[in-house]
């Protein structure tokens, strides 16, 4: 499938935030710590602050 070619070519791109959040953008596998995987979208950002109630994504805990 053309689509899953260009997902393969594509790199992956981590941004680090100043409060402690990843921005991921682009082709990851997500898993837990049993292995099962954590559907995401194409653009997603995780809990670098461990006060999200989203985990392991972020959900703005960080500024309250």
């Amino acid at each position: 499938c053309v689509k899953e070619l260009i997902m393969q070519i594509e790199r992956t791109k981590i941004t680090v935030k100043p409060n402690g959040q990843f921005v991921i953008q682009g082709p990851v596998d997500l898993v837990d710590v049993e292995g099962n995987e954590i559907e995401h979208g194409p653009r997603f950002t995780l809990c670098g602050c461990s006060k999200s109630d989203n985990k392991p994504f972020c959900d703005g805990a960080h500024k309250a």
